[in-house]
């Protein structure tokens, strides 16, 4: 992140006792639309606490929970409809649980903070698949500086892959550096 910024946001690893509040979160309306039943993404959940392919994060604002992350590598599951991806690329996936704070700003920032903290330890690629259908989603992902790179159909349904490069942000300042 660069040093002007400050990081807003606090991710730390869910625990078991986090499991009822996420629980809520995925019962919620504004979650439950774009997520399975809230039994089949907490069982889950609950299996990615261990897990070396999946990193399942609460993100705190102010100290208190506000929504739930998830980032993996599509290249340590077999068969994963991502793997075609460049090799070192991870996945993100978010929800915010708390429905006061859908569409006020905190999914974009989320989103931007966590990405910057990937891209400093080394990931090339980040990606993430929204549903066709969440405009919202999507918005706060372009805001973010993803952008659409593919439609694809597979298990997850249908989804608008979206990809951010690491390199890009160097691309955008080399060009405002070779336009002064």
């Amino acid at each position: 992140m660069p040093p002007e910024q400050v990081a807003l946001y606090d991710f730390r690893p869910v625990t078991e006792r986090d499991l009822p509040m996420i629980a809520g979160w995925l019962a919620l309306p504004h979650v439950a639309q774009w997520w399975d039943s809230p039994e089949t993404e907490l069982a889950a959940i609950r299996g990615h606490i261990d897990s070396i392919s999946v990193e399942p994060l609460i993100v705190e604002f102010d100290g208190k929970p506000l929504a739930y992350l998830q980032s993996y590598d599509p290249h340590m599951e077999d068969g994963h409809p991502y793997a075609d991806q460049p090799f070192g690329t991870l996945g993100i996936d978010i929800t915010i649980g708390r429905p006061e704070l859908v569409g006020i700003g905190h999914g974009t920032a989320i989103v931007r903070q966590f990405v910057e903290e990937l891209f400093g330890e080394g990931a090339p690629r980040i990606v993430i698949d929204p549903d066709p259908a969440n405009i919202r989603a999507i918005r706060a992902y372009e805001k973010a500086g993803f952008r659409p790179i593919d439609r694809r159909q597979s298990e997850y349904g249908d989804v608008l892959l979206m990809a951010i490069d690491a390199n890009e942000g160097d691309a955008e300042e080399s060009d405002a550096q070779e336009g002064q």
